[in-house]
């Protein structure tokens, strides 16, 4: 029986890097056109995970489906103006994302992203910080159902060649512990992003962490002798 690769799936906002604050001006922004009450600031950091239409349903559930998607290209459209046109971005990695990163390719992980985020912001993301390379599987909302459904990480282990006991999910909110639970994989928190360590023990994560520094420990003890 083929030995399989051991993968390693990394949430990107809250986990990979900061993006809070473009999140919480561009839905403000939203809310705002359409003549809405405001937002608080809490309540959008909740949502960050989820796919953006699902993200604003949640936010309005009382709205029809029409006016979460018009609302969802709306923010589109404001984001990449904060991004792109006005020069707010990048994001900023939290402290040792890079450097780990690269460790764990090294040592011969392959690595994945899961994101409710779009290709193209992804990809934005990679290349603004010279990670794309380190990559081997990418999965967006583009192209699956939003998380906590398990699409996105069962299509990353059959791209990288890996399976269900060898692959782990990382992310700070609880969509991401949910999503790994329901694909069969090792879930691990970081409470650095948008929900809270307890609830991501609650959610299935086996463990939490404050650091990135502690991710390699903690991936080898889970995975990497599996």
């Amino acid at each position: 029986m083929a030995e399989h690769n051991k993968l390693v799936i990394f949430d990107c906002d809250g986990t990979l890097v900061d993006s809070q604050h473009m999140i919480v001006t561009a839905m403000h922004e939203t809310f705002e056109a359409r003549g809405l009450a405001a937002l608080d600031d809490i309540a959008v950091r909740r949502i960050v995970g989820l796919s953006l239409v699902e993200a604003i349903a949640n936010l309005l559930p009382d709205e029809e489906a029409a006016v979460h998607t018009e609302m969802a290209e709306f923010y589109k459209g404001v984001f990449y103006r904060l991004r792109v046109e006005e020069g707010l971005g990048p994001d900023p990695l939290y402290p040792g994302t890079k450097e780990v990163l690269e460790a764990l390719n090294s040592d011969g992980y392959m690595l994945g992203v899961a994101t409710g985020n779009s290709m193209r912001g992804l990809k934005r993301v990679l290349e603004e910080h010279e990670l794309s390379h380190l990559f081997v599987t990418l999965q967006t909302a583009d192209g699956h159902p939003s998380k906590p459904h398990p699409s996105m990480v069962q299509t990353a282990i059959a791209e990288a060649g890996s399976a269900e006991p060898v692959t782990m999910m990382i992310g700070d909110t609880t969509f991401d512990m949910m999503m790994a639970r329901n694909a069969r994989t090792h879930a691990l928190g970081v409470n650095w992003g948008y929900h809270a360590g307890h609830e991501l023990e609650a959610a299935g994560a086996v463990q939490v962490t404050s650091s990135f520094y502690d991710i390699p420990d903690r991936v080898e003890a889970l995975i990497g002798t599996a």
